[in-house]
């Protein structure tokens, strides 16, 4: 009897939703009803399977098994939307690859669904407080820089493969120097035979030290990737802590939550970069893999202090209404954890600067690479630039207007505005 799908079917059942993950999806289904497709499911990602297995199984059954509490068909599009309470128990508390290998793992496979895409996990308290979150939060980023009424600017070193240490240092220094925060190394820069990142780590560094750019209250961040394998990732991080630097980057999603929780789990006293490179591979399709807004959730509860959640202006494929929610929740309370600096990042300029207060707000930090080292007057003038347009917008003056006695912002009008 348990192992009947539609058995999993609790649309009237009041859940506890202290002592229960709440997951929903988005499901397609083809030649089976969509009730009993919903329930296969709930079945396969807790305690069930395809036939009865004795041993206890309904005692077992009664205490784990997770259950379909709500279900929204669409049956001109060959789905809908269901929410499915998983118990406490099915999960280890502060494993993280354990409760993905759960919701997330046989589940898509099966043969029944056309289309299964995780849209959202709502997490008791006791479930979160199991990880560490973030270390220093919007709050720790603003104290570290002495930057509180604005949004931080930043940017991405290009071209983002095939400058040697000392070049990507000084291009670094130029960005500082010109009014940027922080400077972020590109998600596949790690450490190539042109640019060792021990190299890169005491090129920028030395500069950082002498320029005085690592003060805490005034500080210049430099997030130094050190995505690798973990042994690496655990060398690496030490080598940028003994350096004086404050901030490592981690590519969250390719370098694995294993990678991510070891890290944050040392308590290396640095603010953590994540970026979400191969997002995309997950997020992209509305009809497969999971949302953005989950992998968010995942990140947070992993430990990163700054996260990349899309630029709605820019790029990158990512909505308004996605990731104005994505954000807002980065920055709102749960249950004790630090909070977490939402980050836009690709193919932005100094004219999206307007828009991107105006949809995202001053709780953020802008990334620009081309959109700086791409100006006609070079990488400081691209800085300037920038820097410009963000007072000029905070002001409440036009770009136009403040070109007008800002030279390097009306060369940027003119280049990527026209």
């Amino acid at each position: 009897m348990a192992n009947t799908y539609t058995n999993y079917l609790a649309l009237q059942e009041t859940i506890d939703t202290k002592k229960h993950i709440i997951a929903t999806f988005t499901l397609s289904v083809s030649g089976e009803p969509f009730e009993k497709t919903a329930g296969g499911v709930a079945a396969e990602s807790s305690v069930g399977t395809w036939t009865d297995v004795g041993l206890e199984e309904k005692q077992i059954w009664d205490r784990l098994h997770a259950k379909v509490i709500e279900l929204n068909e669409n049956p001109p599009a060959g789905g809908g939307t269901i929410k499915i309470a998983y118990p406490l128990d099915l999960f280890e508390k502060g494993n993280l690859p354990q409760l993905l290998s759960s919701i997330t793992g046989n589940v898509f496979g099966l043969k029944e669904i056309v289309g299964l895409r995780l849209e959202d996990l709502e997490f008791p308290e006791s479930y979160v407080q199991s990880y560490p979150g973030p270390a220093l939060g919007i709050d720790g980023i603003r104290s570290l820089t002495g930057v509180f009424s604005q949004p931080l600017l930043g940017s991405i070193i290009k071209p983002k493969l095939g400058l040697t240490s000392v070049q990507h240092a000084e291009a670094a220094m130029n960005v500082y120097d010109n009014g940027i925060h922080l400077v972020k190394d590109d998600e596949n820069l790690t450490s190539m035979t042109f640019d060792n990142f021990y190299s890169r780590v005491d090129e920028v560094t030395k500069r950082m030290h002498a320029k005085k750019y690592l003060q805490i209250g005034q500080a210049k961040i430099h997030a130094f990737n050190i995505t690798a394998s973990y042994e690496e990732m655990l060398k690496r991080a030490n080598y940028v802590r003994d350096s004086g630097a404050n901030c490592l980057m981690v590519d969250v999603l390719t370098a694995g939550f294993s990678g991510m929780c070891g890290i944050r789990n040392r308590n290396f006293g640095l603010m953590i970069h994540g970026h979400r490179a191969m997002h995309a591979a997950f997020t992209r399709s509305r009809q497969y893999g999971m949302s953005m807004l989950v992998i968010a959730k995942l990140a947070r509860l992993v430990g990163v202090d700054s996260f990349h959640t899309g630029t709605v202006v820019g790029k990158m494929e990512g909505g308004k209404k996605e990731v104005v929610a994505i954000n807002t929740f980065l920055r709102s309370e749960w249950f004790g954890l630090k909070t977490v600096l939402p980050t836009a990042s690709g193919g932005l300029h100094p004219g999206h600067i307007p828009d991107l207060v105006s949809i995202l707000g001053k709780d953020m930090l802008f990334n620009f690479g081309g959109g700086i080292h791409g100006h006609p007057d070079g990488t400081a003038a691209g800085a300037k630039a920038v820097v410009q347009a963000l007072d000029a917008t905070l002001k409440g003056m036009t770009l136009q207007d403040a070109s007008s006695t800002c030279p390097e912002l009306k060369k940027a009008i003119e280049k990527w505005m026209k």
